[in-house]
């Protein structure tokens, strides 16, 4: 049987809150085709054994922070698991985190989230983050420490509100992690979400945004450094259904060592109702040694003739020896170079960490990566 080569509009549309609506993954599936399912511990088909993450929230004044049971009514109502993995978290989480920011509400500081692996068993999680008209927060997600988790995340932006939200892979090197984050857009909502992926075996992030009124805008951006054995993969789906709105994906990612694994997914609709969409996506992948891959997959599909743009753009490839030959010529040592070329090809993406202690941290992390 070969690998399924549908429309991505026919694709994306089954979802159920049930983990019995979709089989267990054979890899031949499009969607899992690229990851490594034995490395899943069991996340893929339930034979995972219980563990445990601990949330701490460092909320602003601003944001109400509630931990509620499976039975409230406010959760899955933006987004209803869209694979087997995230079914399974939805079924058997045991709490959930609620963060609301109230109508106008503008947060004096980040909230950060920290989640922590304790390293013994598999984790469920669910976090819901709602901000209602009018209102602006930044969200930092912090994930750290050793464990098998997965969950969903849900952003709720209200009509005219402003979310920012920086996700942070950092696990120790045995993590695995697979997440999906939603973002569903009010008119005119604002959503800015920033993806740093750095620590793990085994990372499977699938970040998506769709839209309940025109006017929305979307940017979503990451970075991603690979390591020699290390799978880091970011699956995207921007779902453009209401007319007027805006998205921009720039994802880059750097790749060394031996069996060095990086895939990125890009898909984008643009359905029929959604005229004067402006979209566009880019993925670059540079890979500093032998022995890594990087697997690139921009999808735009267009169903209707009415856009204001459209394109999508995926390259990888390795160093530029003219540009690592210009410093060495100016007197600069190979390694340095090298550090300096690594550092130009992510420094437009670090720029948009507003916030200037994590955006050190970051930059420290890859630092250390280029020593090793």
């Amino acid at each position: 049987m070969g690998l399924e080569t549908k429309p991505l509009s026919t694709l994306h549309e089954k979802a159920s809150y049930n983990v019995e609506d979709f089989p267990v993954p054979t890899g031949r599936e499009e969607e899992w085709r690229f990851t490594p399912l034995s490395r899943l511990k069991g996340l893929h088909n339930g034979a995972a054994a219980a563990g445990g993450v601990l949330v701490h929230v460092d909320a602003a004044p601003e944001v109400t922070v509630e931990t509620v049971g499976r039975d409230d009514q406010r959760l899955g109502k933006a987004y209803v698991p869209a694979d087997r993995v995230s079914a399974q978290a939805f079924a058997v989480f045991e709490k959930a985190t609620v963060l609301t920011v109230a109508r106008e509400a503008v947060a004096s500081k980040p909230t950060v989230i920290t989640l922590t692996g304790s390293g013994a068993g598999a984790a469920y999680g669910h976090i819901l983050v709602k901000l209602e008209p009018m209102a602006e927060a930044v969200f930092v997600l912090d994930h750290q420490g050793s464990a098998v988790y997965a969950d969903n995340v849900e952003f709720v932006v209200g009509e005219g509100a402003t979310l920012k939200v920086i996700s942070l892979q950092d696990w120790a090197d045995d993590a695995v992690h697979v997440s999906h984050h939603h973002a569903l857009l009010g008119k005119d909502a604002t959503f800015r979400s920033f993806v740093v992926t750095l620590g793990g075996d085994l990372v499977r992030l699938s970040p998506s945004v769709s839209y309940s009124g025109p006017g929305g805008d979307a940017d979503l951006t990451g970075l991603y450094f690979v390591d020699a054995g290390q799978h880091m993969e970011h699956r995207l789906l921007v779902d453009h259904s209401q007319p007027n709105c805006k998205s921009n994906v720039v994802y880059k990612g750097a790749l060394q060592g031996e069996d060095a694994h990086a895939v990125w997914i890009g898909d984008v609709i643009i359905r029929v109702e959604a005229e004067g969409t402006d979209t566009y996506e880019l993925n670059r992948n540079l890979l500093l040694t032998d022995g890594a891959r990087a697997d690139s997959v921009p999808n735009l599909e267009i169903l209707t003739g009415e856009v204001a743009g459209a394109g999508h753009a995926s390259a990888s490839g390795r160093l530029d020896d003219e540009h690592i030959f210009y410093l060495q010529a100016r007197g600069i040592p190979f390694d340095d170079a090298r550090r300096l070329v690594i550092r130009g090809f992510f420094a437009q993406l670090l720029e948009k960490i507003e916030l200037p202690e994590l955006r050190e941290r970051v930059l420290g992390k890859v630092e250390a990566e280029l020593e090793k």
